[in-house]
C-alpha cells in the first residue's frame, strides 16, 4: 500500500510510471489522494464537489493513456463533467447538470486520469482571489490567512497541499499564473487557439481565456499540454497550432535566450519590494544559466490595455448573468453583489466603444511582437505583492451600501464609472497588473516559483513568450527547476 510520503514525492508522470510497472494500482493511488484531501481540505476548502464514487468506479476499470491511474481534480468552471453541475462559483448554477463533458475533460479522461473532484473558483472566475459566497474562501496552504489567488485558487491550493500533483485550471486574465505564484507551484498559460474550448463555445473571451493545468513539475505541465493538444478540434475557430515535436521533448531542449525584464507596474500602481526582489533574483539566476538579461519592456499603453480588458470582462459577465437568468429563472439574489456591479458596468458600455476596445487588441499584439523581435522573452513579477489576506480585496462597505440601494431602484449602472467604483477596480488589479497582457495578445506565459519572501511566502516570476513560444517557456522552466528545485517544498498542514 502506497503511503502519502511516497505519493507526495512523485509527480503525475512518475505516478503513471509506477502504475504501468504494476507497483501500485489506480485505486490505491485514489485512496491516498482522497485521504490527503480529507486530512487537509477542512482547512483549505479547495474541493467544492467531491466525486469519490465516480472515481472509485473508474479506478477499478482498465485504464490506458499517458496518465493512466493518476488522481486528478478539475476546475468548477468551464470544465464540464456530464451529469454534474458546473457551478462556476455561483449559487445560480449549482444545481444545473452539464449535458456532456467539455473537450478538455474528454482528453483528460482519454489520458487515463481518475477525476475525483472539482475545485473552488470565484463566481464566474471574475477575480484574482477565490472567495465565492456560494462555497466560502479557499485558503493558501502556506498561510491560511491568505488567498491562494484566483481564479484557479482551489486547483493551486490542492496541488501545493499534496492532494494531487497536477490539477485542471484555466486562465482568462492570469487565473493559472496568479494562483501558481501565490502557492509556490508551476503554471503555464498556453497561447490563443492551442487548447480547445468546445463544445459549448468556440473560444472563451475572444480567445483571451484558455484551459490548462497547475502542477508541481514542469514535465507534468509539458505532458499535459501534449494531452490537451493531442488532436485537432474540427469545430474550433483556429487551425491546430501544435508544435511538430512533443512538448515533453521541447522541454528538454534549452537554449541561450535574450530576456528583457521590468518590475514597473504597467498600470502605475505600487509594487512591493519583495516582488521587485523576486525579478532581480531571477535575473541573476538567468545570467548564471547563460542567458542575456537586461531591463526592457514593450512600448504598450498598458493602463489602456487594462481598461480594454475590463471592457471585455464586464460585458462578458453581463452576457453570462443575463443568459443564466433567462435559462434558469435565477433571480438577483442568486448572484454576488460584485458580479452585479461588474455586469452593470458591462451593460453601460456602448457597442462602438466595445468594438474600439477590441480593435486595440491588434495594436497591443503588434507592439508585443515588436518587443519579441528583439527579446525572446519578457520577465516581470507575476504578482505586485505577496498573496493578499482573505477579505482584503472585498469591495468597500460604503460602495456596497450604495450599490444595494441603487440595485433596488434599478439604477446600479449609475455607479459604474464613478471614482469610488474605479478605485475599487484598480485596488483589485493593483495586486495583479502584469498578467492580462498575455491574455489580450494571446501569447503563452508562465509563472515559475523561484522566490520566497523572508516570511516564507511563495512569490513567482512571470515569463511571456511569443506566438508558439510554449516550448521555449517549458525548456527554460525545466532548466530553472533543475537549478533551483521547488517540488520538494511542502507546507505544514
Amino acid at each position: 500500500m502506497m503511503q502519502y510520503a511516497e505519493y507526495r514525492a512523485q509527480d503525475a508522470v512518475g505516478l503513471a510510471e509506477s502504475v504501468a510497472r504494476g507497483e501500485v494500482s489506480p485505486d490505491e493511488l485514489l485512496d491516498v489522494a482522497i485521504a490527503r484531501a480529507e486530512a487537509v481540505d477542512g482547512a483549505l476548502n479547495a474541493i467544492v464537489r467531491p466525486m469519490h464514487e465516480l472515481a472509485r468506479e473508474r479506478a477499478k476499470k482498465p485504464l490506458t493513456g499517458p496518465f493512466a491511474g493518476v488522481p486528478f481534480l478539475i476546475k468548477d468552471l468551464s470544465q464540464d463533467y456530464a451529469g454534474l453541475p458546473t457551478g462556476s462559483g455561483s449559487r445560480s448554477l449549482r444545481h444545473r447538470p452539464a449535458e456532456r463533458h467539455s473537450e478538455v475533460v474528454d482528453r483528460w479522461l482519454d489520458s487515463g486520469l481518475v477525476i475525483f473532484g472539482k475545485t473552488n473558483t470565484p463566481e464566474f472566475g471574475a477575480k484574482g482571489i477565490t472567495e465565492p459566497e456560494a462555497h466560502g474562501p479557499t485558503r493558501n496552504p502556506w498561510d491560511l490567512t491568505r488567498t491562494p489567488g484566483g481564479s484557479s485558487g482551489g486547483a493551486a491550493a490542492a496541488v501545493a497541499a499534496g492532494i494531487v500533483p497536477v490539477a485542471g485550471a484555466s486562465d482568462g486574465g492570469g487565473s493559472i499564473r496568479i494562483p501558481a505564484a501565490c502557492c509556490g507551484v508551476f503554471g503555464l498559460k498556453p497561447g490563443r487557439g492551442l487548447v480547445p474550448a468546445g463544445p459549448s463555445v468556440a473560444e472563451h473571451l475572444h480567445g483571451a481565456a484558455t484551459e490548462g493545468v497547475i502542477s508541481r513539475s514542469v514535465r507534468d505541465s509539458a505532458a499535459m499540454l501534449d494531452v490537451l493538444t493531442s488532436r485537432p478540434d474540427a469545430a474550433g475557430p483556429y487551425l491546430h497550432a501544435r508544435s511538430e515535436l512533443p512538448y515533453t521533448e521541447l522541454a528538454r531542449r534549452p537554449r541561450a535566450l535574450r530576456i528583457g525584464f521590468s518590475t514597473r507596474s504597467p498600470i502605475d500602481t505600487e509594487v512591493d519590494p519583495q516582488a521587485v526582489a523576486a525579478v532581480e533574483d531571477a535575473a541573476v539566476l538567468l545570467r548564471h544559466l547563460g542567458h542575456d538579461v537586461e531591463p526592457a519592456e514593450p512600448e504598450i499603453d498598458q493602463r489602456q490595455l487594462a481598461l480594454d480588458f475590463l471592457a471585455m470582462w464586464t460585458t462578458q459577465l453581463a452576457h453570462t448573468v443575463d443568459g443564466i437568468r433567462r435559462s434558469t429563472g435565477a433571480g438577483p439574489a442568486d448572484f454576488e453583489l460584485d458580479t452585479h456591479l461588474l455586469a452593470a458596468a458591462g451593460r453601460k458600455l456602448k457597442a462602438p466603444d466595445y468594438y474600439a476596445a477590441h480593435d486595440r487588441w491588434n495594436t497591443y499584439s503588434r507592439q508585443l511582437a515588436s518587443f519579441h523581435s528583439r527579446y525572446d522573452l519578457l520577465l516581470t513579477p507575476t504578482l505586485a505583492r505577496p498573496a493578499v489576506r482573505i477579505g482584503e480585496l472585498d469591495t468597500p462597505r460604503p460602495v456596497r451600501a450604495v450599490a444595494r440601494t441603487l440595485m433596488r431602484v434599478g439604477l446600479l449602472g449609475a455607479l459604474a464609472g464613478t471614482r469610488a467604483w474605479e478605485r475599487a477596480v484598480i485596488a483589485n488589479l493593483a495586486a495583479t497588473p502584469y498578467t492580462q497582457l498575455a491574455n489580450i495578445t494571446g501569447r503563452p506565459a508562465m509563472s515559475v516559483p523561484t522566490y520566497r519572501t523572508p516570511e516564507g511566502l511563495p512569490l513567482g516570476v512571470q515569463f511571456v513568450g511569443p506566438l508558439g513560444g510554449e516550448g521555449t517557456l517549458l525548456a527554460l522552466a525545466a532548466r530553472i527547476e533543475a537549478e533551483r528545485p521547488w517540488a520538494h517544498l511542502e507546507p505544514s498542514l
